[in-house]
């Protein structure tokens, strides 16, 4: 479990992909943005 293993995060970095263990955009806590409560009062 390395660079060439395709399903670990080191594996994806290696070969430059995205996936469960290697998410394309980081998540981040969800909160309440200022888009958000604008539509709301729409």
């Amino acid at each position: 479990m390395g660079r060439g293993d395709k399903k670990t995060k080191k594996g994806k970095i290696a070969k430059g992909s995205f996936g469960k263990s290697r998410p394309a955009k980081p998540v981040k806590a969800k909160k309440e943005s200022k888009e958000e409560s604008s539509e709301e009062s729409k």
